[in-house]
């Protein structure tokens, strides 16, 4: 019987080696999809609609458990079964991540203060529930520097929701275009959101009909904010190593979502 040569050998090493890397890349790749689609997500934050609670240049984690799953909770939206399974519904002042109603694809971002049958309406800027005002007290003055390095000073407020949680919104102008609306009745299986920098956000309180967001489906939700892992003033393109300490908001990182 003839014997391999050394070259046969190495060749046959190389061979092993590089199937090794390919199964250890897919592993990685396939354990990355289900982390991704059970447990946590990555998520960034892109515009100022959640500012206060939420900063442009945010980076955090979504729990993808919270709400149970759909298709939406899998990668690319796959199709593989209508409406939700292990599911739970939303608390009231959750931040919670879906996807837009009207394509079903944007991810968006916004606070949960209507649940399936609460009447909600906006006047003069206070939230009603089922006809009563939410507790809403002036909070000091947010001062933050925006994109253009220019300083801001918008009026700040505690919010009280029925079920005691709290968290703060900003009111830029007092007599704003959604400082007051009409009554919104919330279809059961749905929910209403809105954005904490109430001003400056494309929420519920828009329909659809009018490139809003209208009321959100139990199906979209893709799952609850929970902590910030990073966040970055965008003082630094990702190659510019030298800028990142400079650009990282080392105040913000591992701040929970409320």
């Amino acid at each position: 019987m003839a014997k391999a040569t050394s070259s046969e050998k190495t060749k046959k090493r190389k061979s092993s080696g590089l199937w090794d890397t390919i199964r250890t890349v897919a592993y990685a790749v396939i354990a990355a999809m289900v982390v991704r689609s059970v447990a946590l997500e990555p998520f960034n934050i892109p515009s100022g609609s959640m500012i206060p609670t939420l900063m442009v240049g945010d980076y955090l984690f979504v729990s993808k458990y919270a709400y149970g799953y759909s298709k939406y909770s899998l990668p690319w939206n796959i199709d593989l079964f209508s409406g939700r399974i292990f599911g739970s519904d939303p608390e009231r002042g959750d931040v919670a991540v879906f996807k837009l109603p009207r394509d079903n694809e944007t991810d968006y971002i916004k606070r949960i203060v209507g649940l399936p049958g609460d009447r909600i309406q906006v006047l003069d800027g206070v939230i009603q529930i089922n006809d009563v005002p939410v507790e809403k007290r002036r909070a000091e003055n947010f001062v933050f520097t925006d994109l253009y390095g220019r300083k801001r000073t918008i009026a700040q407020f505690e919010e009280i929701l029925p079920n005691g949680a709290r968290h703060h919104t900003l009111d830029s102008n007092p007599n704003g275009n959604l400082d007051n609306t009409k009554i919104f009745t919330v279809p059961e299986g749905h929910f209403f959101a809105m954005g904490d920098n109430r001003d400056n956000s494309l929420d519920s309180r828009i329909d659809n009909a009018y490139s809003g967001v209208g009321f959100i489906p139990a199906e979209n939700l893709v799952g609850r904010a929970e902590f910030i892992f990073y966040s970055t003033n965008g003082g630094a393109e990702i190659w510019e190593i030298w800028k990142w300490g400079k650009a990282t908001r080392f105040d913000r990182l591992f701040l929970s979502v409320d």
